[in-house]
């Protein structure tokens, strides 16, 4: 892929920020894993799926499907807890009067685009937003580390700058956004994340020097903390080691890359 159509999102700056050389091999060069990034994978693979397949169970109780025939569909001990620790949890969303769930919204981010797709957006009838995303996470982070993640950061600033169209065209205020994300194995212990107007004017200042950065750039060096190769799939292009470190920690530290098939006519953005 060239760098100039490249769509640039939470996951992609995550990898940037943590490894500009991983950010050069996964989205520039587009190379194929090479090395399996968590022990034992098998086990981390099983867990991915059914953490995708959770991410479809509500999105289809959002859209109307009714519960007992989604509790018919959590076919497994993990899906089967996570749901019944979601149906639990139900009177948070009851009091939000829209729900928007699975929207991908856009904007222009310098020579770029920045994309995010949402678990869900919700508005209350008083005009608050609130963006929740699920975690299947099997360790529940600490709330500083969520607080300065690139996901935290995107998600927040991208509905202030393109989702009016989601709330009667009305724009989004930063002081009446909030960012939940619920843990499906501890569903009374979310994560809640308050903005402000100072806050989204910092977010988006450093996205667009990010994107500056990113376009200008001839050498995209090795991380430093090597720590961060434990979890890298291209570590064996970079002579960091052959061995994946544990899943648990894993999770929290690898991004998956997201997949943005887009028409811009049917998605939230705003122009160029």
């Amino acid at each position: 892929m060239t760098i100039e159509r490249m769509i640039l999102s939470q996951s992609s700056l995550q990898d940037y920020h943590d490894c500009p050389r991983r950010f050069e091999l996964r989205y520039i060069q587009q190379l194929v894993f090479p090395a399996i990034e968590t022990e034992p994978a098998l086990e981390n693979e099983k867990h991915q799926q059914e953490g995708i397949y959770f991410h479809r169970l509500v999105q289809q109780f959002l859209v109307g499907i009714p519960k007992e025939r989604i509790r018919e569909l959590a076919n497994t001990p993990d899906l089967g807890r996570w749901w019944n620790n979601f149906s639990s949890q139900l009177q948070d969303l009851a009091k939000l009067e829209a729900l928007k769930p699975e929207i991908t919204l856009s904007a222009p981010l310098g020579q770029f685009r920045l994309a995010a797709k949402y678990d869900l957006i919700g508005f209350t009838a008083e005009g608050r937003a609130v963006i929740y995303d699920w975690k299947t996470y099997r360790k529940r982070p600490k709330n500083e580390w969520l607080h300065v993640r690139w996901q935290t950061r995107v998600y927040r600033a991208l509905l202030v700058k393109a989702g009016a169209h989601l709330n009667r065209k009305v724009p989004i205020t930063p002081e009446l956004l909030e960012m939940v994300y619920w843990f499906s194995d501890l569903p009374s212990e979310p994560a809640r994340f308050t903005y402000g107007a100072d806050l989204y004017d910092r977010d988006w200042n450093m996205l667009e020097r990010l994107a500056q950065e990113i376009a200008s750039a001839s050498v995209f060096p090795l991380t430093e903390d090597r720590n961060k190769c434990s979890y890298c799939p291209y570590r064996s292009y970079c002579d960091r080691g052959v061995r994946a470190g544990e899943s648990m920690d894993a999770e929290l530290e690898a991004e998956a890359e997201e997949s943005f098939d887009l028409d811009f006519e049917q998605i939230g953005e705003i122009a160029f």
